[in-house]
């Protein structure tokens, strides 16, 4: 009986996940990571995911993502990557401002309607201001938290600059703060969760569909591949147990596929996927 249960349980999870996630044709998209930096030295994955004992390095790439809409006409930007007033050391990490890789895809920076910002610490959030037209989604805790920090951001790794960014945002209408709902569909089935894992205060991931599957952008709730196919969490979070069971649910969004839960940092997007310009791949599975 008990076996019984378990199979039935399942069967309804499995059923209530493929439910809950498919979108109308019309609400599908072309999904993009795109690369405009990295670091220049490599980082042990150890430190990166809490009990790995292989020994490996890996460098560190700043990417952020497009959902570009089949039908329906969104650009949306997961993520808007940072520019030169982050004040980045040059010999430490390379990159080009952001909003240049989307050339490779056609899109001109007045293109964007739309950027959700899954945290905002500065290699994420600090392009904001490159996207004239763009209407910004952010959770309301992330973006008190930020404000709060004024006196001394970089201690939890925000940037001054950002501050003043998302506040004339907020003057001019152009940003949305969400409440704080587990989940909520904010754009035409693009649907973002809080981790609760307390990389930041709001920290979320997105998902959206690619007309074929699921794909989960997870940000920094992900930051490697080697987390989720390991279930180890990443150090940088305050509930490691949270930032493991946000894992088991994304792998659960895309049925075990965890190739399409895309990491925050981890080169590995770029060898898994096709390339379709210069330091972009496209989201895609056969």
């Amino acid at each position: 009986m008990t076996k019984f249960l378990l199979l039935f349980c399942s069967a309804v999870l499995t059923l209530y996940f493929k439910v809950q996630t498919s979108p109308s044709d019309k609400n599908t998209y072309d999904i993009y990571a795109l690369k405009f930096g990295e670091r220049n030295n490599y980082v042990q994955m150890e430190n990166e995911a809490i009990g790995d004992k292989s020994g490996d390095s890996t460098k560190v790439f700043f990417m952020y993502w497009l959902l570009k809409g089949k039908y329906n006409g969104k650009i949306i930007l997961v993520d808007a990557g940072f520019t030169i007033d982050a004040g980045v050391d040059p010999k430490k990490i390379t990159f080009t401002s952001p909003e240049k890789t989307l050339v490779g895809l056609n899109i001109k920076p007045e293109d964007v309607t739309d950027i959700i910002i899954t945290h905002p610490h500065w290699d994420h959030i600090g392009g904001i201001d490159l996207y004239p037209n763009a209407m910004v989604w952010m959770q309301e805790e992330d973006y008190n938290e930020l404000v709060e920090k004024r006196k001394d951001p970089e201690a939890m790794g925000f940037n001054k600059n950002d501050i003043q960014k998302v506040r004339d945002r907020k003057t001019k209408g152009s940003i949305t703060l969400l409440k704080g709902l587990r989940d909520q569909v904010i754009l035409p089935a693009v649907t973002v969760f809080i981790s609760g894992s307390k990389h930041t205060a709001g920290s979320q991931y997105v998902m959206a569909n690619n007309g074929k599957r699921n794909v989960i952008i997870a940000s920094d709730n992900c930051k490697y591949y080697r987390n989720v196919t390991n279930m180890l969490s990443s150090p940088a979070t305050s509930d490691q147990k949270a930032y493991i069971r946000n894992l088991r649910t994304m792998k659960q969004y895309v049925n075990g596929t965890t190739d399409l839960v895309i990491p925050g940092h981890d080169p590995l997007v770029f060898t898994k996927f096709k390339t379709v310009a210069k330091d972009v791949v496209e989201i895609i599975t056969e």
